[in-house]
Order: C-alpha cells, then structure tokens, then sequence
C-alpha cells in the first residue's frame, strides 16, 4: 500500500469560530475501507430500520404512521376522521422524511386503496388502487383517514410496558420498537421490501385460518400446517394454481412461488368475456398493453376490442371476441402469453431481534409465539405491579377503620403541614406511601361506608395477585390467555377466503397444448440476414427470389410453421424464435431483416440458422486458433421464453465456422497456409457448457490461422481420406496429415 500524502491547503477552515484540527487535508485510502466506513452503515439502515418487516408485521414505516394515528385518538370510534395532511404532519415528527414519501406508505395501508386483505385505516377519498397504475390517490389534504376496529388488537395494552419504547431522531418524544398485536399480523397482510442486497416478499394467509394455525402449533409443535392453512389470500382474490408440494417448500423454507390466474365470466349474448379478479402481482394496465401488443404482431386473432371498464363497482376489463371464438381456448391462450396468470414469489425474510432471517411458516409462527409470551408476561406484571401498589394502599385504610378518630385528630393536633405524614406513620405504623394516601382522603369520604366500599376490594385484589404470580410462574397458562385471545380475533375479524383453488383436475389440459397452425413451409436464409417464410404453394407459383444486390441465398429448409429457431450471430449470441413468429411471405418480397426483427445489437450480425423440433444433434463451433467445440442443441432449450442468449459460444478466438450435425459426421478443415485435415466429430468430446472453448483438433504454426471448416462425405470424395487424422486432440500428430488445400475441389 502507498504511503499516506497528507497535503494542508493555506485556507482555515472555522465552524463556529473554531479552527477545526485537519480540515482541508487529502488523505489517500483504501476503496475498500471507504466502503466499510461510508458504506456498511448505510446498508445495515437500511436492512435495519427500512426495508425488512419485523416479527409484528410492520415496517418502521408503517409503525409510525399507525402509532402517531393512535396518539392522535383515531382509534376512538367516537371520533371523526381526520385529514391525511395532519397524520402525515404528525408523523414526520418520528419519521424524518418528505411528507409525500410519508402520505404514499400510508395509503398501501387504507381500505380505500384494496391493498390489505385486513386494512389498518379506514379512508374516506380516492387513495387508488393496487390493481391499477393509472389510478394515483387524491393529495392528502383532500382525504380523510382513522384507524379501523382491528387496531385495537395491534395497541392492546401498549401502555403496560408490554414492548420497549426508544426516543424518535431528535430525543422530542418515544415511540414503540414492535407493536403488542395479539395474531400474527406478519402472515396475515403481504409486505415487500427490497434492502441492500437482499429483499423480502411475505405472502398474505388468511386470518381465521393463521389463527387457527397457531393455536395448533402452540398446542403440538409437530402439527401439519398445510392441514390448517389452506393456501394465500390475496385481497384480489383470483384463483391459485394449487400445487401441494409448493406450498409445503414455502411452508418449509419460506421460499417458493404461488400461481396465481384471473377470474372470468363469459357473457354469451354480447361475445365478451369479462374480467374480474386479476393476480395481485400485475396490474389493469400491463394486462391491457400485453393484450394489445399480441394482437399487433397477430400472435392473438381471436380478440376485436379490449377496453378498461373499472369503476365504482369494482375491477372489470371487457374483452370483445370475433364470431366462432371458443372462449375458454382463448383464455388458454391469455393464460400462457399474459399476466392473466401469473405467479407470486415468495421470500420470507423477516428481522428477528435486529438480525434478517429467511424463514418458513413454523419457525414465523413460533417466534411470534415467543414474542407474544413476552408481551403477556411484561402485561401481567405491569398489573401485578398496580394492584400489588393499589392493594397496600387499601391496607392502610384497613388501620385507620379501626380508629378513624384517632386519625382525625393525629391530623387537627398537628401543627406543621409537613409533619402530617410523619405522625400518621407513627400513630398507625404505616409507611409514607400509605400515609400519604390517608392524608389525602377528602374530609366528606372519610365515614365508614365509604371506608368499607374501599375494603371490599382487599380480598378480591389479593385473589388477583395470587393469580397472576402463577401466570407468571407456568407458561402453560400464558399460552392459554394467547389461545383464548388469537379465537377472539378469529372471531370477531375472520373473513371468508378471497383466493379460491385451481386444483390440478380443475386445469383444463388444453393449458399445455400449442394451438398455433402448423403446416409446411420454406426457410429461405439470405448472406445479408434476409428470412423468408414461403408455403410451398407459394412457392411453386414464384420461384425466383428478389434479393439485394450482390446478396445470395446462403441457406434453405423445409420445416413446419411450428419449428423452432435457433439464430447465431457473430457475437456470441443466441436468438431464439419460432417460424410461426414470421410472417408468411412471398419470392418476390425482400422478407424480414433478422438483425432488426430479433433486436440484434447494433453491428450484430446473422451468422447461422438451425430450425429444430426437438433440439437434438449437435453444434460444431470452429476457431481461428485450431480449436474447435461440440456442443449438444439441447443446451440452448430453455423452459421459459427467453429470446436472446448470452455466451452462446466461446469468444475467446474469432468464430470460422459454425455448422449444425444431426449426428457425427466428417469435417474438412483448411488453414491459411494451404494445409488440410479430415477428422470425424465423434472424437470430440460433448461439452454441456455452451461457451465452452473446446479440443485443439490441428496444430498452428506462428501467425497461421484456421480458415474454413466444412461437412464432407468421404464417400463422394475418397480423396479426402489421406487428410484423415489418426487421433485427436494431438497437434504434432496432426501435422503430417496435413496436404496441400490448394489442390483440393469442392
């Protein structure tokens, strides 16, 4: 490492008229202990006290704004709302950030916006919609907000010490670290946040059934959840893909995906259908552009209008059919080329004492489970506390019932003020506490019934003070008072399940079939990247082929509408499309530029075609080095639709020849300075890894270079067996095998 320079500038630099020691100095330093310093803390705010749900189900967000609500008394059904200006004013006391940021986290938690399946605040005015990203909420101090009825299960007790307070940003006032809610708010409405270098995506459950879960797992920790709960609920409702091996992996390790589909209705008298409910992770609009975009390249036939009919009646999109549609085969359709369905990928990543943890639905539930016990126990001793005080004050009035005139006069023969409370504690043998509590009895309360009202309390009070020293002493009885609280909520709160099931009999097996046409056609493949895709009726009617000057037919097939293409270009790139992606066309028209139809990039050019059905054979990559690599189709066959493929070959040499093989065959190379070697493919070695860089098949001299490698039959030309090379990869082997291209004619 280079020593430090330190360099002074002549300018002083003065904060408040105080020289500060080592101002404009330059100090060299590591990146990487700049990041450290600079970096990490900013990372672990964010992650900390940002971006990650807590085991309460709130971010620090969140909590603000509901907790500042709750300051506020908009937990009191007696109240009317109050403008969202003021909360969000209220709020930025704690939060010190933009009052829009503020007023947009808020809106996610109103019922107005249909983001929650159990929304914190009840809203009056337009605050959107998540289904839509058109329909943006009003200003806020257009709208009004309260908190609704289910709050008082999130701020039950929060006034007992059941969880720990800490100063806001400027030591002004105290806010709660966690909120006391009685169920597990964590499951029961979905949270996303994405931190540095992580995220986190919590699905929501349905709340009778999270309840019912959780009184089960405290009473058998061993219980099937999946028996319990059922499946997500999403506000949106729609319909998931049920897939019981899934949902135990997210169940298990709180990772996963859940597919979600929309709800239709078919209205036969108009030829629409109707959508209703759509999957919670897109939108109104992106469903629309994706339907109009289909329409466009004529990938989808079957549809006339689409239009956005949503309004106060709720979410609708009406999609007009052409006459003779099946309905339920377009929905197919819809399904597999749009996010009609879609799915829902699930990241449990949840902050357990400070620390983010990824976890399943058992270890969420359980620590919850814990966490709840704490807040009981700090509950039940917080009202020890208060009777164990309430209690000792009654037992002075206990004393003084015995000689209530003893105390009137201890009190009237007492001439300094200060030495009222020293006397009664001598006269009655009580201390100051209680002393303090006698003396400060109004004269009208001080006759024996009202004395004997207070008393009545003494056995009942210490009756509670047994009971709750044992609660505190068996956890078996905590649990009990959870239990009884998580039915309460079930029952005062639970819904009927939103999201209902596909099961996999339900899925019509139409879902995987390909619908589109399939007949012959003729592949024609220009020098330039000019494609042509011409049936052969067309075809027998024209035969000659317009083409750029200069350009030529450099490949030609015969396939089906429904074979899949492989593009390569010279860059080591992959395209991936279909024939029925193309246009039927015609000789006498130029056809599609491939380069600009696949979204090359820009100087990318066509270097080799292969159409497949079943991506079998092999790809034989050639290099000017002499190397050359056998790299099997199926390597380039993707479960999703990619289009554009990275590291298709190797680059790590400029690309001579790349030629496609159904099965071994013998190949022909040439080298620049006149030599030639005949070799078969089947002694190369099958490289699953598709950049790979291959066998050294011929040896090179300084600055000679492979020039041509070309597919022979030895057959035809029984010449060519001489050039054959006795083993690979053994370049000086090699070498005398090879002869004089030059000679050669092909």
């Amino acid at each position: 490492m280079p020593k430090k320079k330190t360099t002074t500038t002549t300018k002083s630099v003065y904060k408040h008229d105080a020289y500060i020691e080592g101002s404009g100095s330059i100090v060299d330093e590591k990146i990487t202990d700049t990041l450290k310093k600079n970096y990490m803390p900013y990372a672990m705010s964010v992650i900390i006290s940002r971006a990650l749900p807590e085991i309460d189900g709130f971010k620090p967000s969140h909590r603000k704004i509901l907790y500042m609500m709750y300051k506020r008394g908009l937990l009191n059904p007696d109240k009317e709302r109050s403008k969202s200006a003021n909360v969000v004013g209220e709020t930025m006391k704690l939060n010190p950030h933009g009052d829009q940021s503020i007023y947009e986290t808020m809106v996610r938690l109103t019922r107005g916006n249909e983001s929650l399946l159990h929304p914190y605040i009840d809203s009056k005015g337009n605050f959107g919609k998540q289904y839509s990203s058109s329909m943006k909420a009003a200003a806020s101090r257009y709208t009004e907000v309260k908190l609704e009825k289910i709050c008082n299960e999130l701020f039950r007790d929060i006034d007992k010490e059941t969880v720990d307070f800490v100063p806001n940003y400027d030591n002004t006032m105290e806010e709660p670290t966690l909120l006391p809610a009685t169920f597990p708010t964590v499951l029961v409405n979905s949270n996303t946040g994405i931190a540095v270098s992580m995220a986190s995506n919590v699905c929501p459950f349905n709340l009778a059934e999270v309840c019912e879960t959780t009184i089960a797992l405290m009473k058998n920790p061993e219980h099937d959840i999946i028996s319990t709960l059922k499946g997500p609920d999403f506000p949106g409702g729609a319909f998931m893909l049920y897939d019981e091996d899934e949902l135990k992996k997210v169940y298990e390790t709180g990772r996963g995906s859940i597919k979600l589909r929309c709800k239709y209705t078919y209205d036969k008298s108009s030829n629409c259908i109707e959508i209703t409910e759509i999957p919670y992770t897109t939108t109104v609009e992106a469903i629309i552009n994706k339907v109009v975009d289909l329409v466009k390249t004529g990938k989808i036939r079957e549809i006339s209008y689409i239009r956005d009919e949503t309004g106060i009646d709720g979410l609708k999109i009406a999609i007009d059919l052409k006459r003779g549609t099946d309905p339920d085969k377009l929905m197919q359709k819809l399904y597999r080329l749009t996010p009609l369905q879609d799915s829902y990928p699930c990241n449990f990543n949840i902050l357990i004492a400070g620390t983010p943890k990824v976890m399943g639905v058992r270890e969420i539930l359980t620590e919850w489970t814990a966490f709840r016990e704490e807040c009981v126990k700090r509950r039940t001793y917080f009202d020890l506390q208060k009777k164990k005080e309430k209690l000792h004050l009654l037992e002075a009035l206990a004393k003084i019932l015995t000689d209530i005139d003893k105390a009137i006069k201890i009190i009237r023969e007492t001439e300094n003020e200060n030495d009222v409370v020293p006397n009664l504690m001598v006269g009655f043998g009580i201390d100051e506490i209680q002393a303090e509590y006698v003396a400060e009895i109004k004269l009208r309360n001080i006759n024996r019934q009202y004395i004997m009202k207070r008393l009545q309390d003494v056995e009942q009070y210490r009756k509670d003070i047994a009971e709750m020293e044992e609660i505190l002493q068996d956890k078996k009885k905590i649990r009990r008072i959870i239990i009884k609280e998580l039915k309460d909520v079930a029952k005062n709160y639970g819904k009927p399940r939103k999201t209902l099931f596909y099961f996999q009999s339900d899925v019509d097996e139409e879902e995987i079939v390909d619908d589109t046409p399939d007949y012959p056609v003729n592949i024609f493949v220009s020098d330039n990247g000019y494609f042509k895709k011409i049936t052969p009726q067309s075809l027998r009617m024209s035969s000659e082929q317009k083409l750029k000057d200069g350009d030529f037919i450099s490949q030609t097939f015969e396939a089906t509408n429904k074979t899949e293409l492989v593009f390569f270009s010279d860059r080591a790139q992959a395209y991936k499309s279909k024939a029925s992606a193309f246009d039927d066309s015609k000789a006498s028209v130029m056809g599609d530029y491939i380069p600009a139809k696949l979204g090359f990039d820009e100087g990318e050019n066509l270097k080799i075609l292969v159409p497949t059905t079943d991506y079998s054979g092999y790809m034989m990559f050639f290099c000017e080095n002499g190397k050359a690599a056998k790299v099997p189709m199926t390597s380039y066959e993707t479960k999703t639709n990619r289009r554009k493929l990275m590291k298709a070959y190797s680059d790590k040499s400029p690309l001579v020849s790349a030629v496609f093989i159904a099965q071994d065959s013998d190949v022909l190379l040439r080298t620049s300075d006149g030599r030639v070697l005949l070799f078969n493919t089947a002694e190369i070695l099958t490289k699953s890894t598709r950049d790979t860089q291959g066998v050294q098949v011929v040896s090179l001299k300084k600055n000679i270079v492979l020039t041509s490698a070309e597919i022979v039959s030895v057959e035809d030309n029984p010449e060519f067996e001489k050039y054959r090379a006795k083993s690979l990869p053994s370049a000086p082997k090699t070498a005398k095998y090879l002869g004089d291209a030059n000679q050669l004619s092909f």
